[in-house]
Parts: structure tokens; C-alpha cells; sequence
């Protein structure tokens, strides 16, 4: 039986302690020893090795040495030393970003234990959290954290916030008397207290039941395990697109050696001219500069307060069909706010006086345990949030209780009951009290006795004095209000004459209505555009939340999340069953009382309707989800820990609008990274085409691999670099998201890298032509390997947007592109002039006739680009 069901002897008769003395040290020791620390297994991370074996398992990469491998047989050492050296500059580069965003997530989740209030061998001591066993006696208040799962034995006033694990807003009252239904949620479990919720009001003892990995949130950690990464969207494609252009560069490769055998040519010189078409054809810039971008992207994006855990998230928020967002924290502040006060003259259709409202704030602050302090500025109030919601509205209306309680201090209380569903104070009326605006035109006299009532307005005004009719009409109020989500509370008063002392049960008859209090837990200031933003960039928001239907439906409502299939509840998804809930999924944008078992399994759902899915959320019940999801984001303040270790990306200011910064910063670094995987492939094939087709025009071999690897470095490495740095693009946040099942090289995409590459290749292979035997010798190659570099700097400057020119996304707008094309045109005329740089390279200095021809191709690629914008804008 469970510890909820059982009477307090019976599970303390089970932990075997007694709870007023608690365990013995030694018992306690032989427990801890038998049950391990009281911690979950940390979960999610990866490791240093892990992280540097991923950076040189790619199949690019894995091409490349090969390649060095065989330079190194047929003994081009310095080819082979120059790809190796290559290779592990790019690793390097991946490697430090990686490590350095692993590092920055284990420092900002790293806290200490806290401590905790114990009795052991008769004596409360105090002692961390981690050293709690089974059949410990801990003791709390307000304000403290739950160490682990107990079974309360006392509990007096006590109310603790449990929405981290449920998603409810409210705090429950808690009481210490057996649950006798069987299977209860959570919620409905009111004699335990789990590990991580947070203790609200009132104080307590209780028996530790579970504790580490055997607590409730233990077992969502647990099945955090079970739950494996997901590739990206970026990371499926880039491995597709590898395989392809390994499969190529091998293809070319052996096609080229082989009729090169065939033609006669050496053996040595035709293991030369293969590794070097494979290289030509291998970007091996694309890893670093995915990577460099990532990185430089995740940055940016932490100066936005948004970290990010994986680098392959960033290109996910840009991909992102669907974001599924928690309620609790997340659209609304998780704090119970006053929206309206309604005194009795209103809601009777009389004209109101100013004096009533304010006498409704007076009476809310007096008949409250909620105690309001100011730091720096701030009102700063720790209890229920019912009666933190109803302090604040006062204080920000200049009414505070302490100074309320001068004039009427309370002599005698009936505390809130789960049963009469209200809280009766009664106040004395000083002197001053008499002269009080509060009394206005009640007629207070000396030994008079104020009689406040607050509470659920059924028990409010069944004490209450007033007729049928009237009680009628203020219920159909109630009704309208809380069926916009509100929860009202209703407020009543008494005058008691001449009494020196008034009997507190006595005291709760003959009641007069003052009005009604409506609140709730209102939507972030800023969820509401964010989700326009959403809405707009053609990507559905998802509500799911552990909150009742009704409350789910207004705050939707509110922030702009249209639900055509209504409500959904936990209890419908377990008839539906996963084939059903798929077929639901499409129409239904708002999920109420889940549990993290239904959050997976809708988060499944729409990944079996192959939708893209990120999952906003800050609590234990959003973890398993967080990491299910495709991108998981998790709020950094009020986050737990669990979520922050599963989650992909952390908001560190938990704003909502911040998600949709990172998905324009998304969009834009994978329209980056999309750019530079044409310009790299268009660029290579250009090489290709000028290695492959020179010697079939009679040319020798064009280029040396050492030449060619050279190339790429500058331009998928530097010009590349640049690229990934490019600003966002006036559309970005207009467009719908990338069809999940998109191919890199789409049809557009393919039709455009053919003629890039092919302009490349055709204009250089004329230039290298046209100066091969007229020339010096040696010149020839020399203006083929300028030339090359040049050309793509016509392409990159035109590439930097597919759709706009040049001039629209401004000249200035990426100065470190230009800076890359600075960097690349010193360098590589450094290899052509250097004298110490020419022999390595196989160089000859140009004249500067030869230099304005070998800019010919650059400029010629460029305007048949901007030419080519042009014409598809206008068509």
C-alpha cells in the first residue's frame, strides 16, 4: 500500500521510526549506506572524449585522411602532412566550441546542496540534503524546499507549490489524514510533499518515504535515460550530403586514374591527379565553418540571454514547425495577479463610490498572513499566492497591513479550511481606527469589533445577511468570471457592538457583502506577440499544461493560441492511445491535466506527422519531453535542474519572446549555412571541372592537391566564415519553416550550384587556355589558381542573399565578410609574389596585365548572379 493510504502509525511502523525521536545516527549511517545519497544521477552532458571523437568520425573528414594517407604511400609527404594539418585545425576549432558550451551549461546548473532541518536520536539537527534516508524526520516552514518525498505527520497551515511537477499555479493545502483513492495523481495526493516543491505557507513534519532516484522526480529523471538525442534536421542533411560527395569524389576519382592508366600517363602522376579531384571535390571547410557558425550564432544568441547547449540546436530553432510550451512560467508569470475588484454596489448595477473599491483592498490586506517586505526597490512577498496576489494589490494602492494592523490589530482567527472554504480574522478598532477611511459611514463606535471574512463566495455568502435575489445575481457574476478563467473570491464584514470580546464562531453569522476579488495567473507581457511572431513565420504554437481545461482555454486565448479542436485532457489521451492522438494532433493547440507520460507521447505524435518540435518548459514534468522534443528549451531561472540538463537551449531571463529572437537567429544562421554549402560545392565543382576537363585539352596536370586544399581553405575556410556571419534577410520571419523532409539541394538550389560551378570552371579553364603555351611556362597555372580564388569572391559577394541584391543587403552590413575577402586576396598574392612561398605553391609572380585578367572571372560570376536575382524577382 502506498504511503498516501496509510495512517501516520502505519508508515511509521513501516520506516520504523519514531517520529519523536527519529533515527538513530548509527541507523541512520547503516541507511544511507544501503540507499546511497540522497541525489539524482546527473543525466544529459557529454563528455570531453565524446566530443573530440565527434569531430573527426564525419565522412568528410574521413575522406581527407584518406586521401592524406594515400599521399603519404605514394610519397607526397607534404601533401599528406598539409591535408592532416588541415584536418586537425578544423577539428580543433568544432572541438573548443563544443567543449566550451558544455562547460558553460555545467556552470550555470552547478548548486549547492541545501540544508535541512532533521530530528535524529531526539534532537532537531541541521545537515545536507544529500545525507536524508528512508524513515528521516524532517521539519519545515515557509519558504523551505522539499529534500525529498515524505509523508506528513503534521502539518499546520501548510501549503506547498507544486507546479514544478504538476503545472498548477495554485499552492495546495496540505493535511495529514489518509488519501482513500486508489491510484491518486499527485495533485490529489494531499499528505505528501515531493522533492523540489516549495513550501508556501504554514509548517510541518514529516517521514521521508523516497529519496535520490526512487522520488517522483528521480523517476522522471529516470526516464530521461530512455530517451535518446535526436539528430537535427541540419545533421541528417549534412550527413546525406557527405555520403553523396564522398561517393562522388571516389567516383571522380576512379574514373579519371582510370583513363589516365589507360592513356598511358605514370602511375604516380595519376595517384597524384585523384587525390587531388578528391580533394577538390571534398569541402572540407563545411565542418569547421558549420561548427564556426554554430558557434559564433550560439554567442550572439547569449548576449540575447538564450544559451545553448548543442550547437546543432541553433540551425533547429530555424527549422522548428512547431513549438509546444508549458503554461506555468511560461506564457503567464506563474503568480496569481488582481485583475478586477467588483464591490456589492457594482455588481447590484448601482453607481460605484471610490471608497468601496479601496475598503475591498483594505479588508483583502487585513484578513491575510502574508507578510510584504521591500528590497532594493521591490515588494517582495513569500505564502499563498491567493493571498500574496491580494498584498500586492494593496501595496500598489499605498495599503500595506503592517500599518492597517495599528489601527485595527487582530485579536482572534479561523484559519482557512478546505472544508468551510473561508478565513474569518477579528480585528480591535483603536482610537485612531475610528477616524480611519476604512469606517467611513459605518458608524464604528469605541469596543466595537471589525469582523472580516474572505474566502470561495458559496461560503461567503451563505453568512452573509443579504436576500435570495440579491445572492442570485452575484452568483451569475461568479459564474461569468470564472468562466473567463478567473478564480473569484468573495469578501463580507461585521460590525459587533459593544463587545470586549467576540466568539470567533459566533462572529461568522450576520455578515454584510463587500464584493467580489477576480484573479489569475496572467500571460507574460510579451507571449502574446511573441506568439503572433510564431503564428506569422508559419509555425503553430502548442499549449501543454497541467492546469484545468478552463484556465488552459482563456490564457490560450488570451496570447493568441486558436485550439479549432478544442481542449484536450489527460484522461481523453489515454482513450485516444497514440494512433489516436495522432490523428488529433492537427487540429488540437491546447492540452490540459497531463502528466509527462502524455507530453512524450504528443510530442511523438507530431513527430509521426513528421513536424519539427521544440518544447518550451522550466519543470521536472517537462524534462522527459524537453529531451524527447527535437530542440528543448528550458527557462534558466526558474528551470530545475532536470530541465536544464535535457533541454538543447536555456532561456536565462524565462522570457518567452527571447524563443522567438532565437528562431529569426536560427533561420538566419541556416540560410548562412545553406549559402556556404552552395558557394562550397558550386566552387568545387568549378575545380572539378578545371582539373578534369584541362587535360583532355591537352593541359598537363592544372593543380596540385596542395594547391587545391589551399584554395579551400581560403574559401571555405575564411570566405566561408564570412559568410556564416551574414545578417538576417529582410524575409526571414515571413517565410514558412523548411519542410521537414527537404533535401538540401533542392531543385532551386541544384539548377543554381550548376551554373555557379560551371560559370566557374568555364571562364577559368578559357583564362588557363588561353595562356598555356603563349606564356612563360608555369604562368599559365599560376593565373588558373588565382583566378579560381578571385571567382569565388565574386560568388561569395553575390551569394550573400538568393532572393535580394547586393546593394539591398547593404555594402557595410558584413564587415567581416570583407574582411575575409581582404584577408584572402592578401594571401594569395603572398603565394604568387613571396619568393619563399613560391616554390611550395608552384607559383610564378604575375605581371599586372596578368593580374586584370585574372579578376575577369570573379567579376563575371558576380554581375550573372545579381543578373540572374534580378530576372526571378521581376518574373
Amino acid at each position: 500500500m502506498q504511503p498516501y493510504a496509510q495512517s501516520v502509525d502505519d508508515v511509521a511502523r513501516s520506516c520504523a521510526v519514531s517520529p519523536d525521536y527519529g533515527l538513530a545516527s548509527d541507523e541512520a549511517t547503516r541507511r544511507l549506506s544501503k540507499h546511497g545519497k540522497n541525489l539524482l544521477i546527473e543525466t544529459g552532458g557529454t563528455t570531453f572524449w565524446k566530443i573530440l571523437w565527434e569531430q573527426f568520425t564525419s565522412t568528410m573528414v574521413l575522406m581527407l585522411l584518406a586521401a592524406a594517407i594515400l599521399s603519404l604511400v605514394i610519397g607526397s609527404i607534404r601533401d599528406a602532412i598539409s591535408i592532416m594539418a588541415i584536418v586537425f585545425l578544423f577539428a580543433l576549432l568544432g572541438f573548443i566550441q563544443e567543449f566550451r558550451a558544455e562547460r558553460a551549461m555545467r556552470a550555470l546548473t552547478k548548486m549547492a546542496a541545501p540544508n535541512v532541518r532533521v530530528r535524529r536520536d531526539g534532537e532537531v539537527i541541521e545537515l545536507q540534503a544529500s545525507q536524508l534516508v528512508p524513515g528521516d524526520i524532517v521539519l519545515i516552514e515557509a519558504g523551505n524546499v522539499i529534500p525529498a518525498d515524505c509523508r506528513l505527520f503534521e502539518a499546520f497551515s501548510l501549503s506547498v507549490q507544486e507546479s514544478l511537477l504538476t503545472g498548477e499555479a495554485d499552492a495546495v493545502e496540505k493535511q495529514i489524514f489518509p488519501v482513500f483513492q486508489e491510484g491518486a495523481p499527485i495533485a490529489d495526493q494531499t499528505n505528501m510533499i515531493w522533492m523540489g516543491t516549495v513550501v508556501t505557507t504554514g509548517r510541518g513534519a514529516a517521514m521521508v518515504v523516497a529519496t535520490g532516484m526512487r522520488t517522483e522526480m528521480g523517476r522522471i529523471a529516470g526516464m530521461l535515460q530512455s530517451v535518446q538525442n535526436q539528430w537535427t534536421p541540419l545533421q541528417k542533411r549534412l550527413d546525406r550530403l557527405g555520403k553523396f560527395l564522398a561517393a562522388l569524389a571516389v567516383a571522380v576519382a576512379i574514373l579519371v586514374f582510370g583513363v589516365g592508366v589507360w592513356r598511358g600517363e605514370p602511375l604516380r602522376e595519376m595517384l597524384l591527379t585523384a587525390v587531388s579531384l578528391a580533394v577538390a571535390a571534398i569541402p572540407e571547410g563545411l565542418p569547421a565553418v558549420v561548427t564556426i557558425t554554430l558557434a559564433m550564432g550560439a554567442q550572439r544568441m547569449l548576449k540575447q540571454r538564450a544559451l545553448i547547449r548543442r550547437l546543432a540546436a541553433v540551425e533547429t530553432l530555424g527549422s522548428v514547425t512547431v513549438i509546444c510550451t508549458d503554461k506555468t512560467g511560461t506564457l503567464t508569470e506563474n503568480r496569481m495577479t488582481v485583475t478586477r475588484m467588483v464591490s456589492v454596489s457594482q455588481l447590484m448595477g448601482k453607481a460605484d463610490e471610490p471608497t468601496e473599491v479601496a475598503r475591498l483592498r483594505a479588508v483583502s490586506v487585513l484578513c491575510n498572513d502574508v507578510m510584504l517586505r521591500i528590497e532594493n526597490g521591490q515588494n517582495i512577498v513569500v505564502g499563498d499566492p491567493t493571498e500574496a496576489a491580494l498584498v500586492l494589490e494593496g501595496a500598489e494602492n499605498g495599503i500595506y497591513r503592517q500599518e492597517l494592523e495599528t489601527f485595527f490589530p487582530r485579536i482572534a482567527e479561523i484559519p482557512f479550511d478546505s472544508a468551510t472554504k473561508r478565513m474569518v480574522t477579528i480585528h480591535e478598532i483603536s482610537k485612531e481606527g475610528l477616524l480611519h477611511p476604512l469606517l467611513e459611514k459605518w458608524n464604528a463606535q469605541a469596543d466595537d469589533r471589525l469582523i472580516i471574512a474572505k474566502g470561495a463566495s458559496d461560503a461567503i455568502l451563505a453568512m452573509c445577511i443579504e436576500g435570495e435575489a440579491v445572492h442570485e445575481q452575484i452568483n451569475r457574476k461568479v459564474d461569468q468570471l470564472a468562466s473567463q478563467g478567473e478564480r473569484v473570491l468573495a469578501l463580507a464584514f461585521r460590525l459587533m457592538r459593544n463587545v470586549e470580546y467576540a466568539d470567533p464562531e459566533e462572529s461568522t453569522q450576520q455578515l454584510s457583502l463587500l464584493g467580489l476579488v477576480a484573479m489569475m495567473d496572467p500571460p507574460r507581457q510579451e507571449a502574446g506577440e511573441a506568439v503572433h511572431c510564431c503564428l506569422k513565420a508559419g509555425i503553430r504554437p502548442i499549449m501543454i499544461t497541467g492546469d484545468h481545461p478552463l484556465t488552459a482555454q482563456t490564457i490560450a486565448a488570451q496570447v493568441g493560441i486558436l485550439s479549432p479542436g478544442g481542449v484536450l485532457t489527460g484522461p481523453e489521451l489515454d482513450q485516444l492511445g497514440l494512433r489516436g492522438m495522432t490523428e488529433r494532433v492537427q487540429d488540437v493547440s491546447v492540452y490540459s491535466r497531463v502528466s509527462p507520460e502524455h507530453k512524450l507521447q504528443i510530442i511523438q505524435a507530431l513527430q509521426d506527422r513528421n513536424e519539427i518540435v521544440a518544447m518550451t518548459g522550466d519543470g521536472v514534468n517537462d524534462a522527459p519531453a524537453l529531451k524527447r522534443a527535437s530542440i528543448g528549451v528550458a527557462m534558466g531561472i526558474t528551470g530545475t535542474d532536470v530541465a536544464k540538463e535535457s533541454a538543447d537551449m536555456v532561456l536565462l531571463d524565462d522570457n518567452f519572446a527571447t524563443i522567438v529572437s532565437a528562431v529569426k537567429e536560427g533561420r538566419t544562421i541556416y540560410d548562412n549555412l545553406l549559402k556556404f554549402i552552395e558557394f562550397s560545392v558550386a566552387g568545387n565543382l568549378g575545380k572539378i571541372l578545371a582539373v578534369l576537363l584541362l587535360p583532355f585539352l591537352g593541359l598537363p596536370n592544372p593543380l596540385a592537391p596542395l594547391q587545391l586544399l589551399w584554395l579551400n581553405l581560403l574559401t571555405d575556410g575564411l570566405l566561408g566564415l564570412g559568410m556564416g556571419m551574414e545578417r538576417s534577410e529582410p524575409d526571414v520571419m515571413s517565410r514558412p519553416p523548411l519542410a521537414p523532409n527537404s533535401q538540401i539541394f533542392d531543385r532551386a538550389m541544384l539548377r543554381h550550384t550548376v551554373l555557379t560551378g560551371g560559370l566557374i570552371g568555364l571562364t577559368t579553364i578559357l583564362l588557363a587556355r588561353h595562356y598555356w603555351g603563349s606564356h612563360p611556362s608555369g604562368t599559365w597555372q599560376t593565373v588558373l589558381f588565382t583566378s579560381l580564388a578571385f571567382a569565388q569572391i565574386g560568388q561569395a559577394m553575390s551569394l550573400r542573399s538568393r532572393r535580394f541584391s547586393f546593394l539591398r543587403m547593404g555594402f557595410f552590413t558584413n564587415p567581416l565578410l570583407l574582411l575575409m575577402v581582404c584577408t584572402v586576396v592578401i594571401l594569395q598574392l603572398l603565394v604568387v609574389y613571396l619568393p619563399v612561398m613560391q616554390p611550395y605553391f608552384h607559383t610564378m609572380p604575375l605581371t599586372l596585365n596578368n593580374l586584370v585578367w585574372v579578376l575577369v572571372p570573379g567579376i563575371v560570376v558576380f554581375t550573372v548572379l545579381e543578373i540572374e536575382k534580378l530576372i526571378l524577382r521581376e518574373g
